[in-house]
């Protein structure tokens, strides 16, 4: 995706103090590259998740992106590769985004990030 009108919009989880914590981060680290992300807080709304053809309840357990440009139709990523595209965009993720794409890596990855979120959602008695 090396078009350079690509916009982002990240659905995260605003009831989520890491959630908002890990964002803040992401935003310090990203400087300039995060000028063409947009972060919307999915807390109470599911009727925004649904129109965009997002499951609310696996909106909680998986980050969500929308991907638009000029020249491609709006797609939404989820999970790792929504990770990965926004790693990324910055050159301090952007080595991090590499490794977690190797295949051996991912599927680790992937199976510890749901475990973690379940626990975190559990914990907070949201699931």
């Amino acid at each position: 995706m090396k078009d350079t009108n690509i916009k982002v919009c990240v659905y995260y989880d605003g009831a989520c103090p890491k959630c908002v914590r890990d964002r803040d981060t992401y935003l310090k680290l990203a400087g300039h590259g995060s000028k063409n992300i947009k972060w919307v807080n999915i807390t109470h709304k599911e009727i925004e998740l649904r129109s965009l053809g997002i499951d609310p309840d696996l909106a909680l357990k998986q980050l969500h992106i929308k991907v638009e440009s000029d020249s491609l139709e709006p797609v939404i990523l989820r999970e790792l590769d929504a990770y990965i595209l926004l790693m990324e965009k910055t050159k301090w993720l952007k080595p991090v985004a590499w490794f977690i794409s190797f295949p051996l890596i991912r599927p680790l990855l992937s199976k510890a990030y749901n475990y973690v979120v379940a626990r975190r959602l559990r914990a907070s008695g949201r699931l």
